[in-house]
């Protein structure tokens, strides 16, 4: 046993692709994000502790040892955005430099605590009008000073609004004062994900969520060509899939297909127009056969040739009949089913009469409207009962029966078709018995014509005595 072959979807290959493609590209985004800072080690500072930066930077001494601060570039720049600025710089030795208007709480002494700590940040409770300041210990070319600066003499200055954010990461230490990595690593690795957690599953429900419907999308003109080549049949060879809504990367291919369709098409024409022509051709040099052969003596030879002569004609006529299934689809016309299917039963009655039987015709109880190409249901049904009145005995009633669903049945009172026959005997060129006058191409050309009107045909199975046939096409509403 062969194992079938699982075809891959093309739309989700797509998916899946462009979803591990962004979430690689995001995790190059985290790595290189992380190796940058991890290179720059930023420090980012508050304004307060900018003008302490900035501050640091110009102190110095003078030739006498004494302690001053340098009017710099970057202190004068830093002086013309922000005008309040005010600092005061102290040294080991008592000495200090003051500038701007410094708040008297900041003119105090702080006390060994704040003198031993290396930088801090100075607040009040929020209805106090003294403003935040920055100090810290820096060595400077005066050496270790300490630093008190803020860009504001009162809470009032403050112009509109001001956000501050500061963010201090300590990392654990070992007793020397190194960073001991080992503890620091787990916790810095939980404050990393919790950063990174919502910003990964945003990104990733919302590519989850859009990936599908844009590949989805983009491949709906291909989905719509799919569902138009899934309903081309023999009636519809010379359909053309559309190509605007297709991919470019698909065109090709659906090009491809419309051309071979169309050379199937011209295939299956020229075989069409062959066999027409044959039986056509036929039909002369078979009604010469018959008139010559009706001249003979009466004999059992003479007899066996004019049967020979009949099956010759018959299946001429049913080659000439496979024509009509290439009428198009806007003859067909609205009848009413007992008057048409009352036809044919008018005309095969002589004929099955002269065969032996007895033919009735059952009417349905109501009228019944189908939609059909007239001329195909005819030959349709002058095939059902032709085939009953060759293989019904010869003997009984063939009856042409019409319910109220649109079905026709043909019953007869013969043998009957084996159960194991049922769709055998609808193959072309099939026949239960070798040397009947049929060609085993009327029942084949029966259902083609059913199929093409969306109808349906089988032969039914019971207790009953002969074959029913029922080719049952849709009603009308």
């Amino acid at each position: 046993m062969t194992k079938k072959v699982r075809t891959r979807s093309l739309q989700w290959v797509l998916v899946r692709r462009l979803i591990l493609l962004q979430a690689a590209m995001l995790l190059v985004f985290i790595v290189l994000c992380v190796a940058a800072l991890w290179i720059a080690n930023p420090r980012l500072l508050i304004d307060n502790e900018a003008a302490a930066a900035t501050v640091k930077d110009a102190v110095d001494r003078d030739k006498d040892g004494k302690l001053i601060v340098h009017e710099t570039q970057e202190l004068a720049e830093f002086r013309d955005s922000f005008p309040n600025v005010w600092y005061i710089v102290r040294d080991s030795g008592g000495q200090s430099v003051r500038s701007g208007v410094i708040p008297d709480v900041y003119t105090k002494g702080f006390g060994d605590l704040l003198g031993e700590a290396d930088h801090a940040t100075i607040g009040f409770s929020d209805k106090d009008m003294r403003p935040e300041a920055y100090i810290e210990k820096a060595s400077t070319r005066a050496g270790t000073v300490q630093i008190i600066a803020a860009t504001q003499s009162s809470r009032q200055e403050t112009d509109g609004l001001e956000i501050n954010i500061s963010a201090t990461v300590e990392v654990a230490r070992n007793p020397d004062g190194s960073k001991n990595w080992e503890r620091a690593l787990p916790a810095l690795a939980v404050i990393i994900a919790i950063l990174l957690l919502p910003i990964i599953l945003v990104m990733g429900t919302t590519t989850l969520v859009t990936t599908p419907a844009v590949v989805r999308r983009s491949l709906a003109g291909l989905v719509d060509t799919v569902r138009q080549a899934a309903r081309i049949d023999i009636g519809t060879r010379a359909m053309q899939l559309p190509v605007k809504q297709v991919p470019q990367e698909i065109a090709p291919l659906v090009n491809a297909f419309n051309e071979a369709l169309a050379r199937l098409a011209q295939g299956y024409d020229r075989h069409n127009r062959f066999l027409t022509d044959a039986a056509h051709e036929l039909r002369t040099p078979i009604a010469i056969l018959r008139t010559r052969a009706e001249l003979l003596k009466p004999e059992p030879q003479s007899a066996r040739l004019l049967h020979d002569i009949e099956r010759l004609s018959h299946l001429a006529q049913q080659l000439l009949d496979h024509q009509l299934l290439d009428r198009p689809a806007d003859q067909r016309q609205s009848v009413d089913l007992d008057d048409l299917v009352s036809r044919v039963a008018a005309d095969f009655a002589p004929l099955a009469i002269e065969a032996g039987y007895d033919l009735a015709f059952e009417p349905s109880r109501q009228k019944a409207y189908v939609e059909v190409n007239v001329l195909q249901i005819e030959r349709a049904i002058a095939n059902l009962v032709r085939n009953a009145i060759e293989h019904g005995g010869g003997s009984g009633t063939i009856t042409i029966a019409i319910d109220t669903a649109g079905g026709i049945e043909v019953r007869d009172e013969g043998p009957g078709i084996p159960a194991e026959e049922h769709e055998n005997v609808f193959q072309p060129f099939y026949r239960l018995q070798p040397l009947s006058r049929g060609a085993g191409l009327g029942l084949n050309l029966a259902r083609q014509i059913a199929l093409l009107h969306d109808g349906t045909i089988r032969i039914l199975a019971g207790s009953w005595r002969g074959a029913r046939i029922r080719m049952e096409l849709p009603i009308r509403s």
